[in-house]
């Protein structure tokens, strides 16, 4: 019965460990601290892999999502409340979402957080804010997501090959 017990117990340990390296995309992270309290973003980074950022997103339809990452879904924290332009962030965790549309991208905050990222409730949208579009400097190879300080609020900064998407925020 032991030995059952301990093959049984090895099993679930392989079992999960494979679980966790499914999720073949590297996580990053950002952060930062407004009011005394942290903000900060949580995501997958897919590479490129000798494909471009329009070859990947390109086929992405108008008024689609794409997740900001890889595997779970982007999730955004923050322990005090902000405004996006128009929008406001509640203190809370929140998953983030890019909306493709006609004159650009917006980002898109969703009151679900840890799903899968493929699986998003427009139901669940809080609210979303344009995004600037600009090209980098260098281009990244990787999904890179950059929180940074900037007077009362900061700016949030997604970049991907060499386009970069980013809005700015002040803490309330």
């Amino acid at each position: 019965m032991k030995r059952m017990i301990s093959v049984f117990g090895v099993f679930v340990l392989v079992f999960s460990v494979a679980a966790c390296y499914g999720q073949n995309a590297a996580r990053g992270s950002s952060k930062l601290t407004l009011k005394g309290q942290t903000v900060s973003v949580d995501y997958g980074r897919p590479a490129l892999k000798g494909r471009t950022f329009d070859q990947l997103l390109g086929q992405l339809g108008e008024g689609k999502v794409w997740r900001l990452g890889a595997n779970q879904s982007t999730t955004f924290s923050t322990g005090v409340d902000l405004a996006f332009g128009d929008v406001n962030v509640p203190k809370g965790e929140y998953s983030l979402w890019a909306l493709k549309e006609a004159s650009g991208w917006k980002l898109v905050f969703n009151k679900q957080h840890g799903q899968w990222g493929t699986q998003h409730d427009a139901a669940q949208d809080l609210g979303s804010t344009p995004l600037k579009e600009s090209k980098g400097a260098k281009a990244e190879e990787m999904v890179t997501i950059n929180l940074a300080k900037e007077g009362d609020g900061g700016t949030i900064t997604i970049q991907w090959g060499d386009k970069v998407l980013s809005a700015s925020f002040k803490a309330k």
